[in-house]
């Protein structure tokens, strides 16, 4: 009875010697089958290097292999099976003799690469044909392997054994090379600002054939390669090796600045002749004209990347929200810039909406009298939070002043921060808008007892917890109605009304038109709360008190009986009874409630769209 035993020796290719060996386990085997594990290996650098050392399991799209005869032709009565799951090679059928095996193993689409796998009768002719007009870096990734091993009998105590020894493993390097685009910018807000960036390369000529034996040879046309473009701030493409040319071109990196202007700049870049297995690194150290501009240009990637806060979030803790020195605004001011201590801008902003095209200018007394474009924002996120570090306190550097003359700045101490004066200006018509607010009202949040971290709003008395869900409507209200009491409209329905305006005194205690607009402009601070409605109380106002029930702040656009709770409640902020027509009579329950819902299209926030309250799931 003859039975077959597999004898492994380690194979040390890109291991250091304390690595453990690695055995196949002989139970596993089938009669007369070998089993290879396939991994492959990283790249190397320009010196020749793999510095990680990593080799890794690949289940290859495609695996091709040749196991050759001493003389290097091709055996053909061997059959071969690859397992991409566990990226092994199987073989059955091999007879006593000494072979060599080479693979191919391809990950991606060789055919979207025009590349064909020809059959070899022996190890020195073509095997893996690239095109020879190559018109786009390769798409698939190409590896390759050469592996001796052998077949033997011997006498065992069971009589004659087979021993096949070859490498419990086979590690595979990659046939092509790899060109890594990468760049270099001395002034962060010229990367962010990069709106493309394109590779054309000259005249080139590539390997077109590569034999089972490992060799390259064919050489194809010489080609221009079509444009490449590079999307992310590095790339890298895999090309054949270079038949003694090198890969030579221009780059294109376009960018904007915040005064509307592109600008193109070229370099020329040459990265030798391209060798299989080996990274080309191309890395442009771009020298731009605003190198030296000190304004922060914060493009929608720059404030992506700066990863900054937003204010009256979901899970924003009670102690901070309810802090009116931390979450406290002017209606008439809602986006506040200041400098920090340390030398950082800060932009709040207390608005439902984003607001686009903002340039912040600063007034700097150590300078002149003269504003310059300290900021430009592409867009500010509603509700934003932005602190980042002023390039003013970090370098020298050229600013441009509202007079349009350029002039550098040296660098500030962060001490003189304090000292900046800040003006705004966006052509957003929500800008518009927002300035229009001429008489603000101060706003805050209060719990006025209440609990919003229990489940029920943890209610005192007519009180409960309110939350930032909240708090962001009443953002959305107080800009509304502060913008209201200046609109021409709104004054004409209230002179129109005048006869049905009255006081405390009742019907026969007639207020002016006037009266009520100067009320309703005067400057006013309010501690705004969330009403529990389990007593029957659905608003609550008086002083620099104000609070209405959850319903309320959902419905304000386009519910009436809701915006006549609010203006009950305003009512009462200006002084007035119940024997008014400010809280149960005209001017809340017909007129304002009436005007706030029909004119809402005009106002700051003309929709529930902007914060979706009613889909949010910390509402009680």
């Amino acid at each position: 009875m003859r039975k077959n035993v597999f004898i492994a020796f380690l194979c040390v290719l890109f291991l250091s010697a304390c690595q453990q060996e690695e055995w196949f386990n002989s139970e596993e085997l089938k009669d007369n089958q070998v089993v290879f594990k396939l991994q492959c290996a990283e790249f190397e650098d320009e010196n020749g290097l793999n510095r990680n050392g990593l080799e890794r399991n690949v289940p290859y799209d495609r695996v091709e292999f040749c196991v050759a005869d001493k003389q290097g032709y091709a055996v053909t009565s061997i059959k071969g099976v690859y397992d991409a799951a566990s990226s092994e090679l199987r073989f059955e059928g091999l007879q006593e003799g000494e072979y060599t095996l080479s693979i191919i193993g391809i990950k991606g689409d060789a055919q979207a690469d025009g590349v064909t796998v020809n059959p070899v009768v022996h190890i020195s002719e073509p095997w893996l044909v690239f095109p020879s007009s190559l018109s786009k870096p390769l798409e698939a990734d190409y590896f390759y392997s050469q592996t001796p091993f052998s077949v033997s009998k011997e006498w065992g105590k069971d009589g004659y054994e087979t021993v096949v020894s070859a490498p419990s493993r086979i590690v595979q390097k990659h046939i092509v090379g790899r060109v890594d685009f990468s760049f270099a910018f001395n002034n962060r807000y010229i990367r962010t600002a990069v709106i493309g960036k394109k590779v054309q390369i000259g005249k080139v000529r590539f390997y077109t054939t590569f034999s089972a034996e490992g060799s390259f040879s064919g050489e194809s046309k010489e080609i221009f390669l079509d444009t490449l473009g590079i999307e992310t701030s590095s790339r890298s493409f895999h090309f054949p090796p270079t038949a003694g040319s090198s890969l030579q071109g221009e780059i294109d990196v376009f960018t904007r600045n915040y005064r509307g202007n592109e600008v193109k700049c070229t370099y020329v870049f040459d990265t030798g002749e391209i060798i299989p297995n080996r990274i080309h690194a191309v890395v442009t150290h771009v020298v731009h004209p605003d190198d030296d501009a000190g304004i922060m240009f914060i493009t929608r990637n720059a404030y992506g990347e700066g990863n900054h806060a937003r204010i009256l979030q979901d899970g924003e803790p009670k102690e901070i929200y309810t802090d009116a020195s931390q979450r406290g605004f002017n209606t008439a001011q809602p986006l506040q810039v200041s400098a920090t201590d340390d030398g950082r801008l800060h932009v709040r902003f207390y608005s439902p909406r984003p607001l686009s095209g903002v340039l912040v200018k600063a007034r700097i007394p150590s300078v002149g009298n003269e504003y310059v474009d300290l900021a430009y924002f592409d867009s500010i996120p509603s509700f934003a939070d932005f602190y980042e570090t002023m390039p003013l306190m970090e370098k020298d550097g050229m600013y441009h002043t509202e007079s349009g003359r350029w002039i550098q700045i040296p660098k500030q101490d962060v001490t003189s921060g304090a000292d900046l004066t800040f003006k705004i200006e966006s052509g957003d018509a929500y800008w518009k808008k927002l300035q229009a607010i001429k008489h603000g009202w101060n706003i805050s949040f209060e719990l006025y007892g209440g609990n919003p971290d229990a489940a029920d709003g943890g209610p005192v008395g007519n009180w409960m917890g309110i939350r930032p869900v909240h708090c962001r409507e009443v953002v959305a209200l107080f800009l509304n109605f502060t913008y209201m009491i200046d609109m021409q409209e709104h004054e004409e329905i209230l002179r129109a009304n005048e006869d049905r305006l009255y006081g405390n005194g009742g019907v026969n205690d007639k207020v002016t038109a006037e009266t009520v607009l100067r009320q309703m402009r005067q400057p006013r601070t309010l501690r705004v709360g969330l009403v529990y409605p389990g007593n029957g109380v659905v608003g609550l106002g008086g002083g620099s008190t104000f609070g209405a029930y959850q319903p309320a702040w959902m419905q304000h656009y386009f519910d009436t009986y809701s915006c006549e709770v609010m203006f009950h409640e305003l009512g009462h902020v200006m002084g007035y009874n119940h024997s008014s027509s400010f809280t149960y009579g005209p001017w809340a329950q017909e007129l304002m409630n009436h005007f706030y819902v029909e004119h809402i299209s005009e106002m700051p926030i003309d929709k529930p769209d902007y914060l979706n309250t009613k889909e949010n799931p910390y509402l009680y």
